[in-house]
């Protein structure tokens, strides 16, 4: 049986990339501490609500675990109600997270990571699909290519370590233009009608839109493509491409009879209110800066100025260069009749979906633009192109060198001095071949240190920053920690459920890297049920040893929406933990500064006085108070 070596190559090269892939979106999957949506994503996929959740009460951090434990004997119609009444997404991705956790049950101290998987999983998937998109749309090489530049994009990267349903979605985008493609191939090129690949294409765009409700503009830019394409083609069998939209726009429509009541319901949902109006043209340089930190992110958050300024300019400068490099390849591709259709195909939906995205921003009122990841939705066709393009460029480039060749050995027959010099202007070619009109490497290499980037957490860090606040309430380890969220809302529920898993991080560090002079979590369940107290120790030399804080820490929820001072009225009237002092943290959304007290009393024993250095803002107010008998 015979082989083929560059088939063999090209297939030991793909499974490099996807094997890349897989290391790039394990690597450090537990690094970053979860955020406020992956909080909810937990809540829901662990087949519980918001009432599970301890409100009004002081909330020890070891009880985080019984929060965020697994909930057995949930149906999926019973995650669906959830969602349907807490929540403003579809059901279908929760519904397979529950099972998944189901499956990994009992999820141990790395749940984090088992919660993160999936995304991972699909995220790996779709850098397959991708592969055979660019194939059927282009060739081997394009695919190839494909799959390479979303394996190392730090986009990609990033959303493969959200517990979010973005990698899902992409991955069911990148499923529906892979059939889209094929339909337009069919029809325009073999005069084919097959409805069982239109009815796919239904069911594919169906399940994504149960999956996340942008899909729809996802769904809405296919089907407007189709049409765009069929008249500027002027197709034959225009009534065929009109029958099969038909078809298929019915089966999704009647797909999402019963949760279209819900869908309206989630739309006027006060979820989307962080959402801001756009002003001028933020959503247009927003969505400019979204397509860079798709190739290439520099560490620019929470840095030193000087760093923020040339990591932002070695970024513009990579942006600009591969920008003219993929104009310049798209203006080729539509040019050669092979690659025309399914280059208008995916820049004629990147473009639909730019537009939906412009018209809720600009006409709905809701920015969207100002969160990169919501970009997912064009991300699939937005790297086919580019791979397709630079793929396209570098085959013309060799196509030229060996025209020059071949000029190069008639000359030779001709004259040694003719021959000499453009020997030399060969060499020129194949040295600027190599370095300048071959940018693959240099944009996978780029691709690849951002990716580093993203994993240790200097690129996307999480909203919010949950890392740098628990670093800020845990920064005297020596000192209970006491940490209140004045909640209005669930998401300030969830925010702060975020900030409590993160702070039990923080301690659990200092335990790892004190574990020689700390107690085990055994040893302070010990003291507390003792009733440890600083005062009573029968030997004040360990008083540095063993921190106070490790032994007394909690994080607690009090309904603040109708009356700020009645806060701190529920924290005086909570139970005694017999403590000399203890430093307290007010986290206060929607509020001013000049609206938190100078003192106040908490357990009935203790005076808080307000550290008035000790205030913070990121995005909301959160105050430390000073605690003492």
């Amino acid at each position: 049986m015979m082989t083929n070596p560059k088939l063999n190559l090209h297939y030991l090269c793909l499974t490099f990339v996807i094997g890349l892939a897989i290391v790039l979106r394990f690597w450090n999957l537990e690094l970053k501490p979860l955020w406020m949506d992956e909080v909810i994503t937990a809540i829901f996929s662990l087949g519980k609500n918001y009432s599970s959740i301890p409100l009004d009460v002081v909330l020890p951090l070891e009880n985080l675990r019984d929060i965020f434990g697994y909930q057995s004997g949930v149906s999926c119609p019973q995650i669906a109600q959830n969602i349907a009444t807490e929540s403003t997404h579809p059901p279908l991705f929760f519904c397979g997270m529950y099972f998944w956790l189901g499956w990994m049950n009992p999820l141990g101290d790395d749940w984090v990571t088992k919660l993160r998987s999936p995304s991972v999983l699909f995220g790996v998937g779709l850098v397959v699909t991708i592969y055979f998109l660019n194939r059927l749309a282009f060739s081997r090489k394009a695919g190839l290519i494909g799959a390479a530049f979303v394996a190392v994009s730090p986009f990609a990267v990033y959303l493969s370590q959200e517990a979010r349903h973005y990698t899902l979605p992409m991955l069911m985008i990148s499923l529906s233009l892979l059939a889209l493609i094929q339909i337009q191939q069919d029809i325009f090129q073999r005069q084919k009608f097959k409805i069982w690949l239109w009815l796919t294409w239904a069911i594919i765009n169906s399940i994504a839109i149960y999956i996340h409700y942008f899909c729809i503009i996802a769904f809405i830019a296919q089907i407007a493509t189709l049409l765009l394409i069929s008249g500027r083609l002027k197709l034959i069998n225009f009534p065929k491409v009109c029958l099969g939209l038909i078809l298929s726009s019915s089966t999704v429509l009647i797909s999402l009879i019963p949760w279209l009541g819900i869908i309206q319901n989630h739309l006027n949902g006060s979820e989307t209110s962080w959402l801001p109006t756009p002003q001028h043209i933020e959503p247009l340089y927003q969505t400019l800066i979204s397509w860079v930190v798709m190739v290439i992110i520099l560490p620019v958050e929470d840095q030193p100025l000087a760093i923020i300024i040339i990591s932002g300019l070695l970024m513009l400068l990579f942006a600009g260069w591969l920008g003219w490099k993929v104009f310049r390849g798209i203006k080729h591709l539509l040019q050669e009749s092979s690659t025309r259709l399914s280059t208008l195909t995916l820049l004629s939906f990147t473009s639909f979906v730019l537009l939906g995205i412009f018209v809720i921003s600009y006409v709905l009122g809701k920015d969207i633009t100002i969160a990169p990841r919501y970009n997912f939705i064009y991300y699939p066709s937005f790297s086919a192109l580019i791979a397709a393009s630079l793929i396209k460029i570098f085959d013309e480039k060799i196509e030229q060198n060996s025209k020059f060749q071949q000029a190069s050995q008639i000359y030779q027959n001709n004259s040694r001095r003719i021959l000499q010099s453009f020997n030399f202007s060969i060499k020129q070619d194949i040295l600027k071949l190599k370095f300048a009109d071959n940018p693959i490497p240099i944009i996978l290499l780029f691709g690849f240190i951002s990716s580093i980037f993203v994993v240790y957490n200097l690129g996307f860090q999480k909203p919010y920053l949950p890392k740098k606040v628990a670093q800020n309430l845990y920064q005297e380890p020596s000192i209970p920690v006491m940490a209140v969220m004045a909640y209005a809302d669930k998401q300030d529920i969830a925010l702060g459920l975020s900030y409590a898993l993160a702070l039990e991080r923080e301690i659990k560090i200092f335990q790892k890297n004190n574990s020689s002079a700390s107690p085990n979590y055994s040893q302070i369940t010990k003291l507390k049920n003792n009733r440890y107290n600083v005062k009573n120790r029968q030997n004040p030399d360990q008083e540095n040893k063993i921190p106070e804080s490790l032994s007394f820490s909690n994080f607690s929820f009090f309904n603040a929406s109708a009356d700020f001072e009645n806060l701190f009225e529920k924290i005086y009237q909570s139970p005694n933990p017999n403590i000399d002092k203890l430093n307290l943290w007010i986290f206060a959304p929607g509020r001013r500064r000049r609206d938190y007290p100078q003192k106040i009393k908490l357990y009935q024993s203790l005076s808080c006085n307000i550290d008035t250095n000790q205030h913070y803002r990121i995005g909301f107010p959160y105050q430390l108070y000073r605690c003492q008998k």
